[in-house]
């Protein structure tokens, strides 16, 4: 791919999304343009993180005429056969807050137990008819209490492998928690395909 894109669409209604993949492609001169008012995205209803990212990035692309990225992604406990997995979102009901989802998790999860963060990062360009799924991943464990204010989700209780001192995802800055994390790592892989 060439380095002539100098903006993507993405499909996403989260404004903490919006504001790291915006923040991991400012680098490259790639501008995250957040999906227009009134385009409706499909329901996550797949089994795999590449079900429900490839929906959205098509219809975030086919509604703009744009190249648009949508990605899904979550956290996996190994203690718990993998979940809350494509369902981390809704872990602890289909309107759950990330509160409600994290204290779910340390109820169910013990305490330093192995984690993985995933994150399945779909690309649509609907002139070029290009689909292409990029992919990232951190490893950890689960931290005996939340801990820090930054990040969203379940950062607060990820300790990730990669950082010493035990510190959270959510106590990391944005620039070291950007060189390790799933959706980083993703957002990497793609601006290497385009050659950014």
């Amino acid at each position: 791919m060439t380095g002539e894109i100098s903006s993507l669409v993405l499909g996403t209604r989260n404004r903490h999304k919006v504001r790291e993949i915006g923040r991991l492609l400012e680098p490259a001169g790639i501008v995250v343009e957040p999906l227009p008012e009134g385009i409706e995205l499909p329901p996550e209803t797949g089994i795999t993180f590449v079900e429900n990212a490839l929906p959205k990035a098509r219809t975030a692309a086919l509604a703009t005429v744009r190249p648009a990225i949508a990605e899904d992604s979550g956290i996996e406990a190994v203690a718990l056969a993998g979940a809350p997995g494509v369902r981390s979102a809704r872990f602890a009901g289909p309107s759950a807050t990330d509160e409600e989802n994290l204290r779910k998790l340390l109820r169910e999860a013990p305490r330093g137990s192995a984690l993985r963060y995933v994150c399945a990062l779909a690309y649509v360009d609907p002139s070029r008819g290009v689909e292409k799924v990029f992919f990232g991943h951190c490893t950890g464990t689960l931290a005996t209490t939340p801990r820090g204010s930054g990040g969203f989700g379940y950062d607060p209780a990820f300790i990730p492998d990669e950082v010493s001192g035990g510190l959270t995802m959510a106590e990391l800055d944005d620039g070291a928690k950007d060189a390790i994390s799933h959706r980083g790592r993703a957002v990497r892989e793609l601006l290497g395909w385009l050659g950014r």
